[in-house]
């Protein structure tokens, strides 16, 4: 009985440890979601249309960004792993900044070629010209999202999490200040609709980007080397993961665009049930993070006892919140969806399909919390490849099928993704438990 008391206190202690590392993170994502939130709720006061529009521009601009941002997401385990074996890393800080820039600008010219082909996919003619003017402006807004990211990646391997992530919730109310400004014609400003929407984000991205590399700037003192194997690592490890969040991404977004293509009620319903399911994601989301650094730096360490420790103790933390956040949105869907419009069409399309996110909620959270120990290990091949077979081979498929075949269009799609999801935890589940049998 002493035994498992010492035991349940060992596992309290690292839940505390990850939970104080976790929760800043939370704090900073939920920032991000909720700048996204605010287009959301500006775009909806202003009109269905312009919420349509702004469905589909940010499913094909997010679809685009996240393969970057996917890269940048190495730094943060490549650090933490570099400081478990107590090796030197602030010297790779500068290499860091150039690295995240050079994406930038490749991802900058992808994202306004995007912007070109829009007119070519087929939506309704009254939103092309609102989604390229938005694409065309938001990808200025590249170059201080990268910035930013990077930086705090670099800053969490280090477990700086505080400073980065309150950038992100001054930024939520900056955000909103500047959507309502530009949007309605404010204070001022011209009334611009949609491109107000895309130039509020250029602005908030760039200056969460400028206000933490100033922060950072004693980061820059002293000489860098070791910048090849560092680079080499960020790649090897960074390109599975950039393109597994490409795949998973554009999962839950080629649904935005293929219903946006059906009609903007549909992409404007969409929208607001994966506002409510992204809100919600944030928190494993952020414990993932947890778990990555801590499985790194233990990894590192060469202490594999502590690494399935904090790994386990994670993967309970994210259940016992999800099964909290499937209960929501089982009980209270019209509620959450009436947080963003009282359009009784909306609202009658996008309440019924709350119950499907609810029944997923526990497989969303358990591939995320598998995702970030197996990033922890510097495993990201593993994650690309489960999640292409859950989502393209799976998934998306058998909810096209519901959709255009059976005609249950919405729910179709969310009933693809829901098995996507459940695919995606058993094989990653299946994986680290195979690994942790090698770590004995």
């Amino acid at each position: 009985m002493e035994k498992v008391k010492q035991k349940f206190g060992d596992y309290q202690s690292y839940a505390k440890e990850l939970w104080l590392l976790a929760l800043p993170i939370i704090m900073g994502n939920l920032g991000n979601m909720l700048i996204g939130v605010g287009d959301v709720f500006v775009a909806a006061k202003h009109s269905t249309l312009t919420l349509a529009a702004i469905s589909i521009a940010t499913a094909i601009f997010m679809t685009l960004m996240i393969g970057g941002l996917g890269l940048l997401y190495s730094i943060s385990p490549v650090v933490s792993h570099l400081r478990g074996q107590k090796l030197r890393t602030k010297n790779l800080f500068a290499v860091t900044v150039v690295y995240a820039m050079f994406l930038a600008m490749i991802f900058f010219v992808i994202i306004r070629i995007g912007a070109l082909l829009v007119g070519y996919i087929g939506f309704d003619p009254v939103l092309v010209p609102m989604i390229k003017e938005y694409m065309m402006i938001c990808s200025y807004s590249i170059f201080g999202a990268f910035l930013y990211n990077s930086l705090k990646e670099f800053l969490q391997a280090y477990e700086i999490v505080m400073l980065p992530n309150l950038i992100a919730i001054i930024g939520i109310f900056l955000n909103l200040v500047l959507c309502f400004m530009f949007v309605f014609g404010l204070w001022g400003a011209p009334e611009m609709g949609v491109k107000g929407l895309a130039w509020a984000a250029v602005v908030v991205r760039s200056f969460m980007g400028l206000w933490l590399l100033f922060v950072c700037l004693p980061f820059f003192r002293g000489s860098t080397n070791n910048v090849s194997k560092y680079l080499f690592d960020l790649l090897k490890i960074g390109w599975p993961m950039s393109i597994a969040l490409c795949l998973e991404f554009s999962g839950f977004n080629i649904s935005a665009i293929l219903v946006g293509k059906i009609s903007p009620l549909f992409a404007a319903a969409h929208n607001l049930i994966i506002t409510c399911a992204s809100v919600s994601f944030m928190i494993p989301l952020s414990i993932s993070n947890a778990i990555a650094v801590k499985v790194a730096y233990s990894d590192g360490a060469g202490d594999f006892t502590l690494l399935k420790n904090y790994a386990y103790t994670g993967i309970v933390m994210i259940l016992i919140y999800m099964s909290f956040s499937a209960f929501l949105f089982v009980t209270f869907p019209r509620q959450l969806i009436g947080l963003f419009t009282s359009d009784n069409l909306v609202l009658a399309v996008a309440v019924p399909v709350m119950f499907i996110v609810a029944c997923f909620q526990i497989f969303d959270g358990l591939q995320v919390a598998f995702s970030g120990v197996l990033r922890g290990l510097k495993m990201t091949k593993p994650i690309m490849l489960t999640i292409f077979l859950a989502y393209w081979v799976i998934g998306i498929p058998f909810g096209a099928w519901l959709a255009f075949s059976k005609g249950i269009v919405l729910a179709g799609f969310w009933s693809g993704l829901a098995v996507a999801l459940f695919v995606a935890s058993l094989i990653s589940g299946t994986i680290i438990k195979n690994k942790f049998k090698e770590l004995r």
